[in-house]
């Protein structure tokens, strides 16, 4: 049986070491067919980039003899497998380019001089003016500051240029992470002084040199048309909503399913509940990561944690205009939006609100689930399963100014039927200073509702929907009649009383008969409790019964 190896991030590594792989090496044969000379592609974290383009890089290194690797691949089975290790390749790696301004230029600045000395063995029998060009370069490289990225394209331009000549064949270059660079800079607030450099290190190497064969470039993020690319000839952005390349990133159901089997694990419906939703060029993908990390744990948990890119949504909701967040709480409200959703612009460059859904979307905290209008942009965008909810409830924390886990303890109290401790520990909430949000009745519900995103393993969260005769504000359906169903209604009042006591005792009850004279249990089965919270800023009462049907 093969080995589930998590954490390896080279093609190679994986089957050396017998590892499970699923054959995706058919993205070669895409990739040789196309013939663009620039591709880029980007997919969320942990969705099998970095194994796809090392597969990429170790396929058509000539350096390399690869054979042994491929053996038995789909690939091998193609025309095209008389093109393994037939051209001369630089591949270049930005997932260490992190950190700081000097952290990152030195990473990229290693990269290059790895690929440099790799091939010092083309640098023989040069003329007059190639030992010039070869000495500057060296020049560079040696003294190559930690600030600038002075001459280094001269460098890449020259090495690619040398390759050629020397096996008589254009280059193939494949670049991971690309927009790891763009993406750290702009989170540590340096993006201005970094952005122009490394835009014409790529502009220099993808649009510049008449060596260069093809080019694949793999991230997270998409950029302007007006800054990187808007200048490249043959090149194609394949994006999370492009059909090009999607089989190829992520597992779709039956290679899910069958790799379940292998391992002795059932394919079921709470699988596809937790790990399931992504829709990546009209195709059902499951996240790499989050699958292997079940098959090896036989635990259905989130495995899918983004702590870099969470905090940076997170610094984002204070750069958001009231627009993003009436529709943030729409998301949370509904479990989808319909809105402008823009995937090739990046919200570094253009803070607007479609560009930050764009980012939601590419790093795979939302899914496209249809796109209404390809003209404008505009789709409907949804959480893609409970996984990934789990990191919604934590920037919901953030955007109703909570503290990590509250959310959490609010829910178990509420569940576990402590309605005291649930009672005291909401009303703990409400009286937080960072809590100030408490001008309308929409500002509970939120609260609410992130509290449920993570409770629909065992129930179905219904929000302001038609049950009965009237609009409920939340019902938690249970899907076993063993477990309890509630049912809550809102109440809130915002001018002075005499007995503000008195006035919410008075609300709550209303609540809890407003939720039995319109029915709003209608349908659900077991035991239920109603539950009546009324509110007067950071006041609150609240009333439950109970009652079972048969």
């Amino acid at each position: 049986m093969k080995k589930i190896i998590l954490g390896t991030n080279r093609f190679s590594k994986l089957i050396r070491e017998d590892g499970c792989f699923v054959d995706k090496t058919l993205m070669i044969k895409d990739f040789l067919e196309r013939k663009k000379q620039v591709t880029i592609i980007t997919r969320p974290r942990l969705f099998g980039k970095t194994i796809n383009i090392t597969m990429m890089s170790e396929f058509f290194d000539n350096t390399k003899d690869s054979k042994k690797l491929f053996k038995g691949t789909k690939i091998m089975d193609t025309s095209y497998a008389s093109e393994i290790n037939q051209y001369p390749t630089l591949f270049f790696s930005f997932s260490n380019a992190r950190s700081n301004k000097k952290t990152i230029i030195s990473e990229i600045r290693s990269q290059i001089i790895n690929e440099w000395t790799k091939y010092d063995f083309v640098f023989t029998d040069l003329n007059k003016d190639e030992k010039i060009k070869y000495e500057a370069c060296q020049h560079v490289l040696i003294n190559w500051k930690d600030d600038d990225f002075i001459g280094i394209t001269d460098v890449i331009s020259f090495l690619i240029e040398r390759l050629e000549i020397y096996y008589g064949k254009k280059v193939m270059l494949f670049i991971d992470e690309y927009d790891t660079p763009f993406i750290e800079a702009y989170r540590e607030n340096f993006y201005d002084e970094i952005e122009e450099g490394i835009t014409h290190l790529f502009m220099s190497i993808l649009n510049k040199s008449s060596s260069l064969k093809y080019a694949m470039l793999i991230g997270i993020q998409t950029f302007a048309n007006e800054s990187i690319f808007s200048k490249l000839d043959n090149v194609i952005v394949c994006d999370v909503s492009n059909q090009i390349y999607a089989p190829y990133f992520g597992f779709d159901e039956k290679e899910t399913k069958q790799l379940l089997e292998y391992y002795h694990l059932e394919f079921n419906e709470e699988v596809k509940e937790v790990y399931d939703g992504y829709c990546i060029g009209n195709i059902g993908i499951y996240n790499t990561w989050s699958i292997l990390n079940y098959v090896n744990s036989k635990e259905l948990r989130p495995f899918w944690i983004n702590t870099a890119l969470n905090k940076m949504l997170k610094d984002f909701f204070n750069k958001s205009d009231d627009n993003f967040k009436k529709q943030y709480e729409q998301l949370i409200a509904n479990g989808y939006l319909e809105t402008r959703v823009t995937l090739q612009t990046s919200f570094y460059e253009v803070a607007n609100t479609s560009n930050l859904w764009g980012l939601f979307v590419n790093a795979g905290y939302l899914t496209v689930d249809e796109i209404i209008d390809i003209a404008d942009n505009y789709c409907r965008i949804r959480i893609p399963n409970n996984e990934v909810k789990t990191e919604f409830r934590s920037l919901t924390e953030y955007y109703l100014s909570l503290y990590e886990g509250q959310l959490n303890q609010l829910s178990h109290f509420l569940i576990n039927e402590q309605f005291d401790e649930f009672s005291k520990y909401y009303q703990h909430i409400l009286m937080l200073p960072s809590y100030h949000d408490l001008n309308n009745e929409n500002s509970y519900h939120m609260m609410m509702l992130g509290m449920c995103l993570c409770l629909s393993d065992n129930y179905k969260i219904i929000s302001n929907r038609e049950e009965g005769k009237g609009r409920c504000d939340i019902i938690i359906q249970a899907h076993y009649e063993k477990k309890t169903s509630f049912v809550i209604e809102f109440k809130y009042f915002k001018e002075d009383k005499k007995d503000v006591e008195k006035a919410l005792d008075k609300l709550s009850n209303e609540a809890i008969q407003q939720i039995k004279d319109r029915r709003y249990d209608y349908d659900l089965k077991g035991k239920v409790i109603y539950i009546g919270l009324a509110h007067h800023g950071k006041d609150v009462m609240m009333k439950w019964e109970e009652k079972v049907y048969i």
